[in-house]
């Protein structure tokens, strides 16, 4: 099936953060972790993967993050129960590309700093709550 150049612009276009990610998920395999892609997303879990998902700040509860096209989770039960919510951010990151970090994290400080809740006040994440709770 050939890819359809707005996918492949997507790919690019996000590239830097899925470029990050798969170094994670390199750590992760290299230390006895899995990985698998169905869809659009390359998953890891297992070995290093939930120690690196948790020095993210605020991720000690946190079942799976996504780098561009990454997923890391903490194991493969996390990342089916998070699949959907992921993809979402995967659309996030096509459509903001290297400037989806400094954007999720310029919009937590902001919350944080007016007293909202950082994570689920999150502009983005409340897109991804709304389509995939």
């Amino acid at each position: 099936m050939p890819i359809k150049p707005i996918s492949l612009l997507g790919w690019v276009w996000a590239s830097p953060w899925t470029a990050v990610g798969l170094a994670a998920g390199t750590i992760g395999l290299a230390t006895g972790g899995r990985v698998q892609r169905p869809g659009v997303a390359i998953e890891f879990y297992g070995g290093a993967v939930p120690w690196i998902i948790s020095q993210w700040p605020g991720n000690d509860y946190t079942m799976a993050m996504t780098l561009g096209h990454v997923v890391l989770g903490r194991d493969a039960v996390c990342l089916d129960v998070t699949r959907a919510h992921e993809l979402v951010h995967i659309r996030q990151y096509e459509r903001w590309g290297p400037l989806f970090v400094p954007a999720y994290l310029l919009c937590s400080a902001l919350i944080w700093a007016r007293g909202g809740d950082a994570y689920r006040d999150n502009p983005f994440e409340r897109e991804a709550y709304s389509i995939a709770p």
